[in-house]
């Protein structure tokens, strides 16, 4: 092939795609021809890759059939553009979607703590049998209560945020094999159950639930919310729907992970009230009432934001682009 004919008889198209890219908006006309000649384009520079591949003109047609890929696509949103686009739809479009599956899990772990620590407070032996009188003593009358004293304000937030980041992302990565969700959601609600009874039967339990429920209201719901999520990654493959059973799967994955990156941000404000809330002097009212507050704001989220962000289309998984290609499903 003559490169410099070829060259010569296609240079003009070249210049005027130049021309289009370069644009910052397009006519519909222009649209139209822009596409048109990012396809002629990336043909020449298919021919002029096999037929004569000279350095100079191969680095020019793939950048240029490069910036007109990106202009024909679609330019990202900026970082600051796409974290306002999660927190504003993505993430609440999952809570959303989800709600019965982790409101149903909220209130069966909730049910099944209330009735642990009702059979031990009817049932000491449960308590004794596994502590001694000192340790029962200890933990009732100073342990539980230092706990939330013992590390500043700010290295608690760091550390109860850390851990509570940690079991949820262990149920939700766990969540494909189901048992092992059930298994840590079941060591939570019987940790929470047992404590409650041993310091309600030694008539602490309004100590308990003034140290309890300032953070642990929205700190819990952040667990039972990831679990919940695990849970449905591992029903998706049991019962995958109208979706074959590896793209049931992926979707509810990539839900999963903006999930799991949302309740970061929700178990850091759960961590700053246990840090420096359920600590500190206020009286307990005011300190249940913080924790009340922050478990109805983040209801309202769900419920408002959530619910608006389904109404424009919004599921919580990431966008066709980003999903990437799936074979269809099969009538």
């Amino acid at each position: 092939m003559d490169l410099d004919a070829y060259v010569a008889a296609h240079q003009a198209q070249w210049n005027r795609l130049e021309t289009l890219v370069g644009q910052r908006r397009h006519t519909g006309a222009e649209a139209d021809e822009l596409l048109d000649l990012y396809q002629r384009v990336s043909t020449h520079l298919s021919v002029v890759r096999s037929a004569s591949p000279d350095p100079a003109v191969v680095a020019h047609l793939s950048s240029l059939v490069a910036r007109a890929r990106l202009a024909t696509a679609g330019r990202r949103a900026g970082s600051w553009t796409a974290l306002l686009g999660f927190f504003t739809t993505t993430f609440p479009a999952a809570l959303y979607r989800l709600r019965w599956w982790w409101v149903s899990t909220a209130l069966v772990n909730v049910a099944i703590a209330v009735a642990v620590g009702w059979y031990a407070y009817r049932h000491p032996v449960v308590w004794t049998s596994q502590m001694s009188p000192e340790e029962i003593r200890s933990f009732v009358g100073t342990d539980f209560e230092q706990y939330y004293s013992e590390h500043t304000h700010l290295d608690f937030t760091g550390l109860v945020w850390t851990n509570n980041a940690w079991v949820s992302a262990q149920v939700i990565a766990l969540g494909i094999l189901g048992l092992p969700v059930l298994w840590i959601l079941a060591q939570n609600v019987l940790n929470v159950g047992l404590s409650g009874g041993l310091m309600a039967y030694h008539d602490r339990a309004g100590l308990f639930f003034g140290l309890i429920l300032p953070h642990g209201l929205l700190e819990l719901t952040a667990v039972f919310v990831a679990g919940a999520v695990g849970l449905r990654i591992c029903w998706s493959w049991i019962s995958p729907g109208p979706l074959p059973r590896a793209q049931s799967i992926a979707r509810e994955a990539r839900t999963a992970v903006g999930v799991a990156l949302g309740l970061v941000a929700v178990l850091f404000v759960s961590g700053v009230i246990e840090g420096f809330v359920t600590p500190s002097g206020l009286p307990t009212w005011a300190r249940v009432g913080i924790g009340v507050l922050a478990e109805t704001a983040f209801l309202l989220y769900v419920f408002v934001v959530g619910r608006a962000a389904v109404n424009r289309g919004a599921t919580g998984d990431v966008t066709t682009r980003d999903a990437g290609d799936a074979l269809p499903v099969a009538a």
